[in-house]
């Protein structure tokens, strides 16, 4: 987590110099559960086809894919939303799970056997992300094996105020994680076994100290980790370099998971 967008306000540090002529694949995640009271609420099948303003928040994030000039093919994992059938270039079948859409979906690209293969994976349920937003970041990406944007809690509250997100406090600041990260298509194999283990000691804390250490627990619990400890032991962990990537963009870190966040998006977005 040692690179950073030339446009943050504080760079923690410096990093190797990003590409500007990179292109990056894309993998949406649109599915969801077929039981979220959200969605029902609102009469859609998955949270992503919740309408705002008469669309489907998923085809926000779609028409910022296709007008960032950084974009190149684009599978979407679950339904596609209306009107955005020509948007996607690869439509793969929902697998129920975050870590099993992310696989299925760089897979269908055909990325995991080519070399320099870089893939953009983007939920679809970030509607204010603008392909401006999107471009400064990839062109920002260090080369790194996996990078994960996060914002500022000012940048956040100061975009959205009165936003409430999920804000994670570091020696470094105070951060919200974004709902996009950018990764290697050819390490997946690598890191996702891994990446599993993790994510299913989540519930289980001696588990969960284990896989990464009592020391590194107790200081992220406690706000005193840095985000070059943090990245040093996610890189431990997954078997490959990670990186963090501090944005001001707070669309990146602002997902519609509730009834305040679409009054929000409803707000902040144009009508049609």
């Amino acid at each position: 987590m040692t690179a950073f967008p030339q446009s943050a306000q504080a760079p923690l540090s410096a990093g190797p110099a990003a590409s500007t002529a990179r292109r990056w694949n894309a993998v949406v995640l649109g599915g969801g559960d077929p039981g979220d009271p959200f969605a029902a609420a609102h009469g859609a099948a998955v949270k992503p086809l919740i309408a705002i303003h008469g669309q489907p928040m998923a085809l926000y994030v779609l028409r910022a894919l296709r007008d960032c000039p950084d974009i190149g093919r684009v599978a979407y994992v679950g339904p596609v939303p209306p009107g955005g059938e020509g948007l996607v270039d690869v439509r793969v079948t929902d697998h129920g799970t975050l870590i099993g859409n992310l696989e299925v979906g760089v897979a269908a690209l055909g990325l995991m056997q080519q070399p320099e293969q870089r893939v953009l994976v983007i939920t679809a349920d970030i509607p204010m992300l603008t392909a401006a937003q999107l471009s400064d970041v990839l062109r920002a990406a260090p080369d790194a094996g996996l990078i994960y944007p996060v914002v500022r809690r000012e940048d956040c509250e100061r975009t959205y105020p009165g936003v409430k997100r999920t804000y994670a406090r570091l020696k470094d600041g105070t951060f919200t994680g974004g709902n996009l990260f950018l990764l290697d298509a050819t390490l997946v194999p690598r890191f996702l076994p891994r990446l599993k283990a993790v994510l299913a000691a989540r519930k289980q804390p001696l588990k969960l100290a284990s896989l990464i250490g009592v020391g590194v627990l107790l200081r992220l619990l406690t706000g005193q980790l840095s985000i070059q400890q943090l990245q040093e032991r996610v890189s431990s962990i997954l078997g490959v370099s990670a990186r963090a990537l501090v944005t001001p963009h707070a669309a990146v870190g602002t997902d519609i998971d509730k009834p305040g966040d679409l009054e929000l998006a409803k707000r902040s977005l144009p009508q049609p």
